[in-house]
């Protein structure tokens, strides 16, 4: 505490008594001195002797900046009333009459001292308002969210003036809320209402301008008596922050497509390495073993002909029906790396032909009649073909429906059984090498499996990546 002017002698001792730390100085000068040295809660201001009067000692402290937030005690004669009222008008905060006694100048002390740091407490929340990245709000969730508090950042945020806010019943937090995350915002903040405890919360708003930015809520409820409830807490602005994130995970993504992307090609060069093996092993241990027997025994056949013509009928007869198996069996094998009525026909005929040789009896709908990109029909193509003949070997069904659709600018190829499910895409190489055909060009497999209830298998394939269609 600090002394100004011709107080009372007892003044210092009865402070000093009740623990006060107090200072005197007789003149305005030396107490603006002493004030510059070291700060103090609470001014108590006198007449200078000679010198100023008591208003002219408390205009000129309040006037410099280093009074700083101390609480400013005038004191003055009872029958001059009109010097404490100019007292208070030349910047006092409060007054003093005398004659006092010990106590009444103590109590109006420990008022002073409360005052002046409810003061600094007042200005540091002020400075925290002005410079905290974020808008520091009090919410009266028992009036319907009107605000009590809202700090100027709410303007930058929002687009809207802070003034908008108070104590309006319109102009509320959740009324720049996007419409679609409100309910989601109404749930979160229920949940930790039995709960205590602060939430945090992402979310968009609509500005003023009608751009939509997402926010980062930090708050807690605050239980009052009577039944009110407050939400006191900060809104930041994390717009950026999002974009930046959606943008990791984009890439993310990307690397992760391009990594199976490489992946897939690799498992499609070994498959098409073995598919070749086994077209080799397959000509040389069939077809090729059959038409070099059948070369040796038509240089047979010819000398028969030339020593015994009877004999040589029959024999030239079973020349030609193993010719004829040669024949169907390259015809086999050619379908297996690529249907010539697909190439010459279309997907449609391609498609009736796989039915027609499934085991298991097919309805074929909605098949597009006219030509796709080369590289969409043949994964459809082989997607059916698959898929049949899965159903043949494991699903026991009864009934297969074939479905080939354009559903928004991709071709969508499903296949469902009544069998009796199970499959699995990652327990077989073929359905794998079938998802990574897909991939090739862009498309996605998906298969629905249930055991006991039937298998789909669904592949959707963009026609915007792909080629030119085949005329």
């Amino acid at each position: 505490m600090l002394l100004v002017g011709a107080a009372e002698p007892q003044l210092g001792p009865w402070l000093r008594a009740a623990g006060h730390e107090t200072r005197w100085a007789p003149l305005t000068k030396e107490a603006l001195d002493a004030l510059g040295e070291a700060p103090a809660d609470l001014v108590i201001a006198d007449r200078e002797n000679p010198g100023r009067d008591v208003p002219g000692v408390c205009r000129a402290l309040r006037d410099d900046p280093r009074l700083g937030e101390a609480w400013l005690l005038a004191i003055t004669t009872k029958a001059q009333g009109r010097r404490a009222d100019a007292a208070l008008n030349a910047g006092a905060d409060d007054y003093l009459h005398r004659p006092f006694t010990r106590g009444e100048l103590l109590a109006r002390a420990r008022a002073g001292v409360r005052a002046a740091q409810q003061r600094a407490d007042d200005k540091l929340v002020r400075s925290l308002l002005l410079h905290v990245p974020g808008a520091i709000y009090r919410s009266a969730w028992h009036d319907g969210h009107t605000l009590e508090l809202i700090s100027d950042e709410i303007e930058r945020i929002s687009g809207y003036p802070p003034a908008n806010f108070i104590a309006s019943a319109r102009r509320t937090l959740m009324s720049i809320v996007h419409p679609d995350d409100r309910e989601r915002i109404m749930r979160a903040v229920a949940t930790v209402t039995n709960h205590d405890e602060p939430f945090v919360l992402e979310y968009r708003i609509v500005r003023a301008d009608g751009e939509v930015r997402w926010v980062l809520d930090r708050g807690q409820l605050v239980e009052g008596p009577g039944g009110r409830l407050w939400m006191d807490g900060a809104l930041f602005d994390v717009t950026e922050r999002r974009a930046a994130e959606e943008e990791r995970r984009r890439e993310e993504i990307e690397r992760a497509r391009t990594e199976e992307l490489r992946a897939s090609r690799v498992r499609i060069v070994q498959a098409a390495d073995a598919a070749r093996r086994k077209i080799e092993r397959d000509l040389h241990d069939g077809a090729q073993q059959r038409l070099v027997s059948l070369a040796i025994e038509v240089r047979l056949a010819r000398s028969r002909v030339a020593n015994d013509p009877d004999a040589a009928a029959p024999f030239l007869e079973r020349l030609g029906d193993e010719l004829q198996e040669a024949s169907a069996e390259l015809r086999e094998l050619a379908r297996g790396i690529h249907p010539a009525v697909l190439t010459e026909r279309g997907l449609s005929p391609a498609i009736a032909a796989l039915a027609a040789r499934s085991p298991v009896p097919v309805e074929v709908v909605d098949v597009p009649q006219d030509r796709l990109a080369n590289e969409i029909e043949t994964a459809a193509y082989f997607t059916v073909a698959e898929a049949l003949t899965n159903v043949a070997k494991y699903a026991q069904a009864t009934y297969v429906t074939v479905r080939v659709a354009c559903e928004d600018d991709a071709l969508v190829v499903e296949v469902q059984d009544d069998g009796v499910g199970g499959a699995d895409a990652a327990g077989g190489s073929g359905l794998s090498g079938l998802a990574d055909r897909l991939a090739a060009c862009e498309g996605t497999l998906e298969i629905a499996s249930p055991p006991g209830d039937g298998t789909l298998v669904r592949a959707v394939l963009p026609l915007a990546a792909s080629s030119q269609p085949v005329n």
